[in-house]
């Protein structure tokens, strides 16, 4: 058994469910954990919220994976009229939820389209996250992700040489329209660096085609390997199900598992 990786699932992936119903689902289907997301379930700064979230997790015998934010470094960057949630209000909520992790989201612009300016502000504002939720024994970590600073592995790279703080990593999951040997390299140059992973298969489909997990067999077994040298514990959350279906779900929590277990 892989004592390495732990599974579970993001939360967001079923918006429409009541935290009661998030939890219900995880326990049915016998994944170990839950990243509660920022928007819908534990809003940034509602802090009853969160720590209903901890405490139905705790109580059910699950653990908290991460805090999924939706902070997007909007004071840093010249010509915005985006208004995201404040960083105070992010760390609060994570610290109340009991995550060890934020996902945050790496700017709204592309790595090629954001200015000098704009992204000297951007680093310095990590390096400045990374050491204040360190002082929460909280990590800070990018949604890699298009249309933000991590939107190629390259840029990624990059982007995390520059803050060059120990407690800012990035999460990692299958970029979409591209193929399987650039994803895996992608997962080869960071694997340090990442933290956690988030497990879905859209082949090289667009969103929001996303495929059972199990149709991505060949795929993930090239990802697991990586992930099992690297020797580090993990974990790997189901984000985005066909057809945003609970049975769905339910079948790649068990393709999840089985892929754990076979360390």
């Amino acid at each position: 058994m892989n004592t390495l990786l732990k599974s579970g699932l993001v939360s967001i992936s079923f918006r429409e469910l009541s935290m009661e119903q998030i939890v219900a689902l995880v326990v049915e289907t016998g994944l170990g954990g839950i990243e509660w997301g920022g928007d819908v379930h534990a809003p940034h700064g509602d802090l009853i919220a969160a720590e209903r979230a901890r405490i139905l997790a705790g109580d059910a015998g699950l653990e908290v994976s991460a805090y999924g934010s939706y902070y997007r470094f909007d004071e840093c960057f010249e010509n915005t009229d985006d208004e995201g949630p404040e960083f105070e209000a992010v760390l609060d909520s994570a610290e109340a939820i009991g995550a060890p992790s934020i996902r945050v989201w790496a700017g709204r612009q592309s790595s090629i389209d954001i200015s000098d300016a704009d992204r000297r502000r951007f680093v310095e504002q990590a390096w400045k996250m990374g050491t204040e939720a360190e002082k929460r024994n909280i990590r800070i970590d990018f949604e890699f992700h298009d249309h933000s600073l991590t939107d190629t592995n390259d840029a990624t790279v990059r982007l995390l040489d520059d803050i060059g703080h120990s407690n800012v990593g990035t999460f990692w999951q299958t970029k979409l329209c591209v193929g399987h040997e650039y994803r895996l390299q992608g997962l080869e140059m960071l694997i340090n660096r990442v933290t956690n992973i988030h497990c879905n298969f859209f082949g090289e489909d667009a969103w929001p085609n996303a495929h059972l997990l199990s149709d991505g067999e060949q795929d993930w077994a090239d990802y697991l390997s990586v992930l099992n040298q690297s020797g580090r514990e993990r974990w790997i959350t189901i984000e985005h199900v066909k057809d945003n279906a609970v049975e769905s779900f339910k079948r790649d929590a068990e393709t999840l598992k089985r892929w754990i277990s076979r360390g």
